[in-house]
């Protein structure tokens, strides 16, 4: 009997999705959403701080203590400033294209991007699902930004539904 109850919990906590916060797995992003989120916490690009890119030039964690609610997901700061110049300009701290990787993009797919691999290009923040992505589109970032111009808009359309 005892076998029978560990297996239905067992099945219930993988269809639910249980598992991966129990196993301290990361979550994946979420893939229906403008902006990448994830699903369990509704924390965008990870809780790195998108202003610390500028400011410090790396990827670096915001604490809870400095968050913000905008476009459906929850950021993260490292420090009241860093929020305060995000909610002025959240245009130009915010990822690009929602935290989905633009050369990705410009394939005609939307993968989140990593909040790790990222580069600033024109004063705006892109993030890319890997690392080759990041060097290819930091050789060229003309080119893939003209692809995504074409690209985006049905992708992000697809996103909102």
């Amino acid at each position: 009997m005892r076998p029978g109850i560990a297996l239905i919990g067992l099945l219930v906590c993988l269809l639910s999705g249980i598992w991966i916060i129990g196993l301290g797995l990361p979550a994946e992003a979420a893939t229906t959403e403008r902006v990448v989120v994830n699903r369990f916490t509704g924390i965008a690009i990870e809780g790195f701080d998108p202003v610390a890119y500028f400011v410090d030039g790396r990827a670096v964690k915001g604490n809870a203590e400095f968050e913000a609610n905008l476009w459906g997901a929850v950021w993260r700061f490292r420090n009241e400033g860093n929020r305060a110049s995000f909610l002025a300009h959240p245009e130009i701290y915010g990822p690009q294209f929602g935290g989905y990787d633009p050369a990705d993009i410009a394939r005609g797919v939307t993968i989140a991007g990593n909040p790790r691999f990222f580069t600033i290009a024109a004063q705006r923040l892109y993030l890319f699902s890997r690392e080759a992505n990041r060097d290819a589109f930091a050789a060229n970032p003309e080119r893939f930004l003209y692809e995504v111009g074409k690209r985006w808009p049905a992708l992000q359309e697809q996103l909102s539904q």
